[in-house]
């Protein structure tokens, strides 16, 4: 019996956990370690939206996937967004994979990006004003501005930002998916819908989105698989002026984040396609976390703002 009781209290404890098939390690009981691993790892952030970043030139990091889940946590771990691996490339100057806070595997990040090619021109790994960075979304082009021989801020190409219905993906009729009305258990929403690598769904509020009901709103439609059967970005965009945005953000996998680089790219060019910007201007988009600045043309989106070092450590496994 009370092998029974330890066996259902272990199952109880696991359901209540946030570990799933997609993100528990597995181990072979013939290879395990007799002691613990100890990797170096960087915190970095921008504009708020951090993560805890390896240096996969120099280490080996085993199941980033429960890695994400243990660190990324706040009170338990070093807390962050999520975890990045820096790692060598056969096709570009390095290898970026990001890891959500649910150990979920992200696309592109363009915040994330950012700060990887502020830590290889800051530790001297490529010594290149322009870089080249390979993700799951392809290769991306970064331009470095330096300050006192360190990284201030990149801009980085995220190519082009794709609209048709498939490739989000989003099941509703239509080429594109440009102020679209939908019904959302009971809830009307007008919904814009914009691929960067990674999908996202933009509604824009006549308020400013600190009245908006994010923690709601965002859940309900990144969940919602009918509609978005990956699941999806949720945006909350308030129109400024021609060339302001505030916004807030809910990330799929993390939930509420102080910014991100992909959705303030996706709520521009929501804003170009809906007529509120133009095209190929500057837009300044004000993300609780601070500002960043994004160009949308027919050929690229380009997105520029800071990237900061927060502190180095060694953590043990």
């Amino acid at each position: 019996m009370p092998a029974s009781i330890d066996t259902a209290n272990a199952l109880a404890d696991s359901l209540r956990s946030r570990y799933s098939e997609i993100n528990t390690e597995l181990v072979d009981i013939t290879r395990m370690r007799s002691k613990k691993q100890s990797l170096r790892f960087t915190k970095m952030q921008s504009c708020g939206n951090d993560y805890i970043y390896f240096d996969c030139f120099k280490q080996t990091v085993e199941s980033p996937e429960s890695l994400a889940i243990a660190l990324s946590d706040r009170h338990y771990g070093v807390g962050g967004d999520g975890v990045i691996l820096i790692a060598p490339s056969d096709t570009a100057d390095a290898k970026m994979r990001m890891f959500n806070l649910d150990g979920s595997e992200g696309v592109m990040c363009g915040n994330g990006i950012r700060c990887v090619a502020k830590y290889l021109f800051d530790n001297d790994i490529v010594q290149k004003r322009d870089i080249c960075i390979e993700t799951l979304g392809g290769v991306k082009t970064l331009r470095l501005r330096t300050k006192e021989g360190k990284v201030s801020s990149v801009s980085v190409d995220m190519g082009r930002a794709s609209l048709p219905s498939a490739s989000l993906p989003v099941r509703l009729d239509g080429e594109r998916v440009i102020d679209r009305p939908v019904n959302v258990e009971g809830q009307e929403f007008r919904i814009s819908c914009i691929s960067i690598g990674n999908p996202h769904c933009v509604l824009f509020f006549d308020t400013p989105p600190e009245a908006v009901a994010v923690e709601k709103i965002g859940p309900l439609l990144e969940n919602h698989t009918a509609l978005f059967p990956e699941r999806v970005n949720v945006e909350f965009a308030h129109l400024v002026d021609a060339k302001t945005i505030k916004l807030r953000v809910w990330e799929r996998g993390s939930g509420e984040t102080l910014a991100c680089g992909t959705g303030a790219c996706a709520a521009v060019a929501a804003a170009v396609e809906n007529g509120f910007c133009a095209r190929g201007e500057q837009i300044r988009v004000q993300l609780p976390g601070g500002d960043l600045y994004v160009r949308y043309t027919d050929d690229a989106v380009f997105l520029t703002g800071s990237a900061v070092k927060v502190f180095e450590g060694t953590m043990e496994i």
